[in-house]
């Protein structure tokens, strides 16, 4: 499934590394409310000629290897499966208009962990504003980074992001203004996506991507454009789970007291990072961690954004 548009779907018939044939389809009536997304695998009948005027039927989508989620706050407890079958989640922040967003990032790294995504670090227009500081506060994490400047056509910086992306399914998420829409012509240079500015009294900036769409990359893999974000609630996200992404802490977790929030005075991971188990970087590691519980939980310190849901 590479897009779905007001109930009809577009599908590419085929292997992975298939140029394939796009077939347009609606879901069949047997389906009932189960949702299909970008990203999905599924099952057509009817017809698969792919010409223009025709339909095929979605009669059962597979099982979903990966889902990234997110709710509309953290109070919601209905979640919204946003792409299926991803394996990469690209977090698009810039350092300048709009001024880069922590929490968000922060959300997005949670949710990129408690799907079983790896998380990529993207970080445009560094010609505003150097990416040292942000790019400091992640370190522990060891996320990968990539940073681009405000055009994002240099051909070395699209080869360096390219090189993250050939072969994977990824999936770009980030506010709008930030220059996902211009990375993702860069990309494939075919995509013609609107790309828009940003307001200079407000900082924001216009939503020019309105649906997903996932799109094939010229070396190999797919990758999903999605439409600016000014929220993502982590409801639906078990906090036990985000201790997954942190292997070297992971262990620790056998000496905490039970229904332990791994923030509070009882939690065994400090003994566990003092003793040394977590290696010499398991404090800087354990501040991130409880940072991003923080986030989840709606207890971080960092000052409110405006991340009204759209």
């Amino acid at each position: 499934m590479v897009a779905v548009d007001r109930g009809r779907f577009t599908i590419v018939l085929g292997l992975p590394d298939d140029p394939g044939v796009e077939v347009y389809a609606v879901k069949a009536r047997e389906l009932g409310r189960k949702g299909v997304v970008v990203g999905d695998r599924v099952a057509l009948v009817g017809d698969l000629s792919g010409t223009p005027d025709t339909l095929a039927r979605v009669v059962r989508v597979e099982t979903r290897t990966t889902s990234l989620r997110r709710s509309a706050d953290d109070e919601d407890p209905i979640e919204r499966v946003l792409v299926a079958n991803a394996d990469q989640l690209v977090l698009v922040t810039a350092l300048a208009d709009p001024e880069p967003r922590p929490r968000m990032i922060d959300r997005c790294l949670v949710a990129a962990y408690d799907s079983g995504l790896s998380p990529l670090l993207v970080l445009t227009k560094s010609d505003l504003r150097p990416a040292n500081s942000l790019l400091e506060s992640y370190g522990a994490l060891d996320v990968p980074f990539v940073v681009t400047r405000q055009d994002g056509t240099d051909p070395i910086e699209v080869a360096a992001l390219l090189e993250r992306l050939s072969g994977r399914v990824s999936v770009l998420i980030g506010h709008s203004g930030v220059g996902k829409s211009t990375l993702v012509n860069a990309l494939v240079p075919d995509a013609a996506r609107t790309t828009g500015h940003v307001n200079e009294v407000t900082g924001r900036g216009r939503h020019t991507s309105t649906s997903a769409v996932a799109l094939r990359l010229p070396s190999g893999g797919w990758v999903v454009d999605t439409p600016g974000v000014r929220s993502f609630g982590l409801a639906h996200v078990d906090p036990q789970r985000v201790i997954l992404a942190f292997p070297d802490l992971g262990a620790g977790t056998e000496q905490c007291p039970r229904a332990c929030t791994h923030d509070e005075v009882e939690c065994g991971l400090d003994d566990w990072v003092a003793l040394g188990r977590a290696g010499s970087g398991g404090q800087a590691r354990l501040v991130s961690l409880r940072r991003l519980l923080r986030s989840r939980a709606g207890t971080d310190d960092t000052p409110p954004l405006d991340e009204s849901p759209r």
